[in-house]
Order: C-alpha cells, then structure tokens, then sequence
C-alpha cells in the first residue's frame, strides 16, 4: 500500500506545487493578478475534464489487465488511450486560446482581472495536448503499479516550471519582469516537457508498459471499452467542474479581496490532498489489480486499509488547519485584509477531512473496480444538491460572505464522503464486468 501511495502522494504534491509557486508568486503581484490566474486556473481544470474519461478508462482496464497478467492488451489499451488523449487536448486549446476572454467573463471577474488571466489562460492552454499525454500516460502507468515514474515526471516539470517563473515573474538574471505571463510561461514549458519526457520513457518500456507505432492505430471496440468505464468519470468529473464554475461565480461576486482570499485558502487547504490522492491512486490500482486476479476480498480489504492511513494523516492536517490558519495564509500573500478573510474558511475546512478522505479514496476503489456510474451520481448530486444551493444561501440570503460559501463546501465533502463509504461498504462493485 505505501509502496503506491507515497510516490503517489509525492507526485500529487509536485503537480500542486506547480499552482502553489505560481500562487506565491503571483499574489505578491496584487489581488487583481490573483483572482486573474486563479478563474483562469478554473477553466483549465475543467479542460481536464475531457481527459478524464480516457484516464478513468485506462487505469481500470491497465489494472484488471496487470491482474490478469495480459501486458500485450495492456499495451494496446496504453496507445488508444494515448491517441485519443492527444486529439483531446489539441482541440481543447484551441477553443481555450480563442475563448479566453469570454471563458473569464462567464466567471465574474472584474476588468482588472480579465487583464491579468487572458494572457495566463492562453499560454498554458497551448500545450494541453503535451499536457494530455502527461496526464493520460501517468494514470495508465499507475494503473500498472508504478507510481514512482509519474513521480520523477513531476520533479523535471516542477524543476522547470521554478526555474523559469520565479525569474520571470520578478525579472532576475537579466531576464524582463513579465509578472503573471512569467507565471504562466514557466507552468507551459514544465508541462511541455512532461509530455515529452512521459512519450520517451513509454517508447523505452516502463514496467511492462510499452508503447509501439502499432498501439497508436484506432481500435474501435477497444477504446469504446475503455470509454464506457471512462464517459461516467467524464461526466461526473463535468458535472462536478460545471458546478465548481457556478460555486466560483458566487465567490468572485464577493469582490476580488475575497475571491483572492479564496484561491490563498484554497492553496493552503490542497496540501491535504496529497495523501488523500496518493491513498486514493493505491485503492483505484489494488481494488483493479485484487479483481483482475480474482480476488475481490483482498481488494475490499485494500480499499478500507487505503481510507484509513488517508483519514489518520488528513485529520493531522486537519488540525494543523484549525490551529494555523493565519501562518498558512501568510506563507502566499502578504496582504492582511485577504488572510483575515480567509481564516476563518480555512478552519472550518479542517474539520472536514476524515470526510475528503472517504471521498477521494473510495471514490479512487469504485472506479478501481470500473463502477463510474455511482461516483457519477453521488459527487455530481453533491455538487449541485448541496454545494451551490448551499453557497447561494449562506452569501446571498444571509450575509456570511466567503465563510458561508466554505460552509457549503464542507457540508458538500461530508454527504460526498459518507455516500461513497456506504455505496463501497455494499460490495456491489465486486460484480461489475469490463
């Protein structure tokens, strides 16, 4: 279990650090140049979206299929699921780079930081096909069992992505002072160069995972399998980023101060991602891999293990959260109106974490054992039954501003985190065929 989970957890922190830099960075620039990378920010997490149905797909197929000990079909899988992810992300960044003014307006957000987050959105949007072939060729690596070279593929983007920003964004080294574009070029050639490194190190075999010039011909009854575990994820990973997109306009409809706050707290808060999704990686590959070999008690057991190392390291956090709060917000900005803002969200977060884990690491075993559907219903329900309502009420109808809208969100993690407990508890999953 910690053999997978904490390259994973590991590689998760590298792939927010990208943000969390660029979040420091950006925000010693002003609030304007905040709320600008941060909508922007929500536009291209809702392009990964698309990515997520070959993902989901290829993770599940790749870990039943190593179960099984059948690596040519595996390999098949590897370069359908790689083909398609390509031809996703080159048609999402052309929408992106001529919609990205639109996209922000949509949004909320104030001319100040429209100025700021088209320049930001357009630059990183380029390479969302290089970025596809990182994040599709992680998730078929992971659902392989190998979690550590995911992990140095973020190291060389987080490498680069420092060193270019961090120059950039405040012109040193000779280098002209380009702010949130500085920003913004680092994070896209860092992304670039994971594609590129994942496609090498593919082509070279990578635990068994070998990608030919063969497996990148289509195969339509191979890629509608891996879709028809992936097109539930897909849509429930849309339902839930269409919801995100109207929870952050009732957010960014509280001023740019608050919406700024929001992005340091939001920031600060994903540093308990990181063993929720190491732990969750874990259960999606032993729940697939325990199935694959026929041996669906052993998977159960893994998931629970996965749950509680994650809900035990998170609740730690947890409280480092409640007791902390204003030290984490001042690590990324220095404004004092925007950490006081934020505090209080950023407490009331920490309560919520043994409920973020049961969410992400059962979620990560139903989708293990290709059961998408359910993940489907439960986190786009919560999103849109309880979230948004929620954060309409608290900000709208009683004036609780950015406190409200976290009350929303933690009510939306604890009804999320018990339903996929109970729906894993059931076992139904341990019947589904792909």
């Amino acid at each position: 279990m910690l053999k997978l989970a904490l390259p994973a957890t590991a590689e998760l922190l590298l792939n927010m650090v990208v943000d969390m830099v660029n979040t420091y960075l950006v925000g010693h620039l002003g609030a304007a140049s905040l709320a600008g990378v941060g909508l922007a920010s929500q536009w291209v997490m809702t392009a990964m979206v698309l990515f997520s149905a070959v993902g989901t797909g290829a993770t599940a197929l790749i870990a039943r299929l190593v179960g099984a000990r059948d690596w040519p079909m595996a390999n098949r899988v590897l370069g359908q699921a790689l083909a398609i992810s390509f031809a996703i992300g080159l048609g999402t960044a052309g929408a992106l780079w001529l919609g990205a003014e639109p996209a922000l307006r949509l949004l909320g957000a104030e001319e100040e930081a429209i100025a700021q987050g088209v320049p930001y959105l357009r630059l990183v949007s380029s390479v969302f096909m290089f970025s596809a072939l990182m994040f599709i060729g992680n998730a078929c690596l992971r659902g392989a069992g190998d979690t550590r070279t995911p992990l140095l593929v973020m190291t060389v983007v987080n490498l680069l992505n420092l060193g270019l920003s961090w120059p950039l964004v405040n012109g040193h080294w000779g280098l002209p002072r380009l702010g949130v574009e500085g920003a913004a070029i680092g994070a896209t050639v860092g992304r670039l160069a994971g594609g590129l490194l994942v496609m090498v190190l593919l082509l070279r075999g990578r635990t068994g995972l070998i990608l030919s010039a063969r497996g990148w011909r289509f195969d339509p009854s191979l890629s509608w399998r891996m879709l028809r575990i992936g097109l539930p994820a897909a849509l429930e990973q849309f339902a839930f980023r269409m919801g995100m997109l109207a929870y952050v306009r009732t957010v960014a409809a509280l001023g740019t101060a608050s919406y700024a706050a929001h992005q340091v707290a939001l920031s600060a808060e994903s540093i308990s991602f990181m063993p929720g999704f190491g732990f969750a990686v874990a259960a999606t590959t032993l729940v697939g891999q325990g199935l694959g070999a026929k041996d669906p008690r052993r998977a159960e057991q893994d998931g629970f293990a996965a749950f509680y190392l994650a809900a035990g390291l998170m609740s730690i956090m947890g409280l480092g959260f409640i007791f902390f709060a204003p030290q984490l917000m001042g690590v990324f900005t220095e404004d004092s109106q925007i950490i006081e803002l934020g505090t209080t969200p950023l407490r009331l977060i920490g309560l919520a974490q043994p409920f973020l884990a049961a969410m992400m690491v059962f979620g990560g075993g139903l989708r293990g054992a290709g059961e998408t559907t359910a993940p489907l219903l439960i986190n786009g329900l919560g999103v849109w039954v309880v979230r948004v309502p929620a954060a309409l009420f608290f900000t709208r109808v009683l004036p609780w501003g950015l406190t409200g809208a976290w009350i929303a969100m933690a009510l939306d993690l604890t009804s999320r985190g018990l339903l996929l407990f109970f729906r894993f508890r059931s076992g139904h999953w341990k019947k589904v065929q792909v």
